[in-house]
């Protein structure tokens, strides 16, 4: 299992989660963020009055996946999450060592489902 991190555009979530629902990739979180970083458009992006050392606004998704689907899930992102100028985003992927289901305490890949399926 791996953890994918995608940090995008405001604008270009619709598009995004519009395209993973279409794979049948229908289980992640979205955070509301602000950031830093040498990825910022200058031309768009200005200091926030909430965070005076911010000025980047991005979304957060985050998706739990089984191996074989992080090279998809990515490609999706990049598909649907790119306008080609600076600042369109990152993303990253990192090993799940372990997942837990809280309702039953089952473990492992059987729990992770990205379909409409009940389980």
């Amino acid at each position: 299992m791996k953890e994918i991190k995608a940090f995008l555009r405001p604008f270009m979530l619709t598009e995004v989660v519009k395209g993973l629902e279409k794979e049948g990739f229908c289980c992640f979180t979205v955070t509301s963020a602000e950031g830093t970083g040498n990825y910022t458009d200058p031309d768009t992006d200005f200091p926030s009055l909430k965070h005076p050392f911010s000025h980047s606004k991005v979304e957060k998704l985050e998706i739990v996946a089984r191996d074989e689907n992080v090279n998809r899930i990515v490609e999706i992102i990049h598909q649907h999450g790119k306008t080609g100028k600076r600042g369109d985003g990152l993303v990253y992927v990192t090993p799940v060592l372990e997942a837990y289901r809280v309702r039953d305490f089952k473990t492992g890949n059987e729990i992770i489902n990205h379909t409409n399926e009940k389980s």
